[in-house]
């Protein structure tokens, strides 16, 4: 199209005369020179109003420079070097003379020198990368990280990249001619770079991570490296610390150590929220997966540099239960150490096995359990499912040290070894995310696994009184089916699943929640497991024998659950039965001209938009479900009969 155009220009254009092409030409440039005209003027203005003020200025001392000089100076620098006049600028900066100047205002410079850097295309690039550098070398550092921290402020994830992978370096170099001053300022600086990186998207699959496509692998590379020479004087300035012994000296040195501990307590908020984010947030990859990760290089950087300022990592995981103790520092215990951060550790140790080897090997399974269900807990205490999913992640490589049946029944007083049980009720019951759900499932039969007799008969009665969803009750007695089970068998005899100790048991399980009133849909898990548990027992438990003393209860048991499950499954099925007999009555009766749309209760809760089919489908499986739960109890009253019989 352009080509098509370009072409008919050139033909209008050899169409003229050769005498009028001349006054074309002329015409046509003088009118570009008038558009240019204001452009041209304005750039000529900023140039002999930059020289102005240089000028004037050489002959005074830095604190003579009034206001209007640093107005002149900064706005007509800003435009020498967004109109290309970078090399007039770059002169009037390298001058001997104007050091005094450049030292108090070349740094109000550096917006526009930046925009050009990260641009890369300028034609002035070269004139501006002098004029960048001179100015780092030459300004006041104080005034330089203001400058740079205001530029570092982006939105769009690739200029954020660009912007930190431009700056870091140069922001280093600031900070490092601050001396001993620089704790602050180097907290101001990270907690700025952190509020950038926290805008990156996320790498979510080893792709993305492998060919860094949001550019965070690159941003936490940077960042490393910014780091470094900071965590190596923080290290050395330890080292010194635990050297000195003379108390003169001490003494003398103590405003010095004062300032030793701000930077390390700065580079601890650091470590601590790269812990929280991004760490916390990504999935690392396993080196099987991705034997480069830089993700996974970042998290052992992190977790070295936390090392060097003197933080033990086995006492930063273990915190929640070694004893407390006063922190020197301007942070309080909750805020120096945050809890999300100590969980991003524990993840990082535990499931990555990460620095695993600062780990002593004295600390048993159990007691390394007991520290991480703290952590578990806040992550699953989450609604976010990468936090679930982590909490998850957590608590099996937890269990998975620990030998079957050696937990004591006494961990089940720690608070913790109770809400994790109901955290992960939660998660099986109401996680959108089906792998979640089976993966709560599954971890919750590992916990189960772990604990001994007469702790999992705790948890087990535990379990039934708070769970309140028929589907883990049902799960739950399927659970006591099996410890009963494992105890009948010859030398697995205890105490906890045979006699007396199991009729406690045995009580809550044979219950309906609501008597005869129970809705036996919403309680079919829970009902159906029950009478197969029943039902396993007096055909496993010979009455002569009477291990599990069922028969013994059995009188009660019909009593307080199998006439009133009776009672309610005939009231059930007729209330059904007359539903559906009512709405294939009122199907017929409906003329054949559009389909009806009807409404449906399933137990207190009404269900609307469902045609007559959908409705009579409904209807027809509750009446299965209700088969079912008779087809089992027919069985066990059966069975009751033959053993009553002599």
């Amino acid at each position: 199209m352009v080509y098509r155009v370009h072409r008919q220009v050139q033909v209008v254009f050899f169409s003229f005369p050769r005498r009028h092409r001349a006054h074309l030409i002329l015409h046509t440039s003088q009118r570009l020179l008038y558009e240019a005209e204001p452009q041209l003027r304005t750039a000529r203005m900023a140039l002999e109003q930059l020289s102005d003020v240089v000028q004037r200025c050489q002959a005074l001392p830095d604190d003579r420079y009034t206001t209007e000089d640093h107005d002149i100076f900064t706005i007509a620098g800003r435009t020498c070097i967004a109109d290309g006049n970078s090399a007039q600028v770059l002169s009037i900066v390298l001058d001997e003379k104007n050091q005094d100047m450049v030292r108090c205002l070349g740094w109000n410079l550096l917006p526009p020198l930046i925009q050009v850097l990260l641009k890369k295309e300028d034609k002035t690039l070269s004139q501006c990368l002098a004029i960048f550098n001179h100015l780092l070398k030459t300004c006041r550092p104080k005034e330089l990280l203001i400058g740079l921290l205001e530029q570092l402020e982006q939105d769009d994830p690739d200029a954020i990249a660009e912007s930190l992978h431009l700056l870091l370096n140069p922001l280093q170099k600031v900070l490092l001619c601050l001396g001993s001053r620089k704790a602050s300022s180097l907290g101001m600086t990270l907690s700025s770079v952190l509020d950038q990186v926290a805008k990156l998207p996320l790498p979510h699959t080893k792709e993305q991570e492998e060919d860094d496509v949001f550019s965070l692998c690159r941003c936490c590379t940077d960042l490393t490296d910014f780091v470094r020479p900071f965590v190596h004087e923080a290290r050395q300035n330890l080292l010194n610390s635990k050297t000195r012994s003379d108390s003169t000296n001490m003494a003398a040195g103590g405003q010095d150590r004062d300032k030793e501990d701000e930077l390390r307590t700065e580079l601890l908020k650091f470590g601590m929220k790269t812990l929280s984010h991004p760490l916390l947030e990504v999935q690392l990859k396993d080196p099987d997966t991705l034997p480069l990760s830089p993700l996974r290089t970042f998290a052992t950087e992190i977790l070295n540099t936390l090392s060097a300022i003197g933080e033990s990592l086995p006492s930063l995981v273990y915190r929640p239960l070694l004893k407390r103790k006063q922190v020197p520092g301007f942070l309080e215990e909750e805020v120096r150490y945050p809890k999300e951060s100590l969980a991003s550790l524990a993840l990082l140790v535990f499931v990555h096995h990460l620095a695993a080897d600062t780990f002593p090997s004295v600390f048993s399974p159990v007691f390394c359990l007991r520290c991480n269900m703290e952590h578990i807990f806040l992550l699953l205490s989450r609604t976010e499912e990468s936090r679930i999913q982590k909490g998850l992640e957590l608590y099996e490589k937890s269990l998975v040290r620990v030998d079957d049946g050696s937990l004591p029944a006494d961990l089940l007083e720690i608070k913790t070894f109770l809400r994790v049980p109901q955290n992960l009720v939660k998660v099986m019951t109401i996680c959108p995310r089906h792998d979640l759900r089976t993966k709560g499932l599954k971890v919750l039969q590992l916990s189960i696994d772990k604990f001994d007799t007469e702790a999992k008969y705790n948890f087990f009665q535990y379990m039934l009184k708070t769970s309140n969803h028929s589907g883990v009750e049902g799960y739950v007695i399927k659970n006591i089916k099996n410890q009963i089970d494992f105890a009948l068998r010859p030398g697995n005899g205890n105490t906890w699943f045979e006699g007396a100790h199991l009729l406690p048991l045995l009580n809550k399980v044979f219950s309906l929640p609501d008597g005869p009133e129970t809705d036996l849909l919403q309680y079919m898990d829970r009902v159906m497991e029950s009478l197969n548990l029943l039902r396993y027992l007096i055909i496993r438990d010979k009455v002569t024998e009477n291990q599990t003393g069922i028969w013994t209860e059995l009188y009660k048991i019909e009593d307080s659950f199998m006439k009133p499950l009776r009672f309610d499954l005939n009231m059930s099925r007729a209330h059904y039965e007359r539903e559906l007999h009512n709405t294939v009555e009122a199907k017929k009766k409906k003329a054949k001209t559009e389909e009806s749309v009807l409404s449906v209760s399933v137990g207190d809760e009404r269900l609307p938009n469902m045609t007559s089919e959908s409705q009579i489908q409904a209807l027809h499986s509750a009446l299965h479900t209700f088969d079912m739960i008779e087809s089992v109890l027919v069985r066990i009253e059966e069975l009751i009969e033959v053993k009553d019989d002599p």
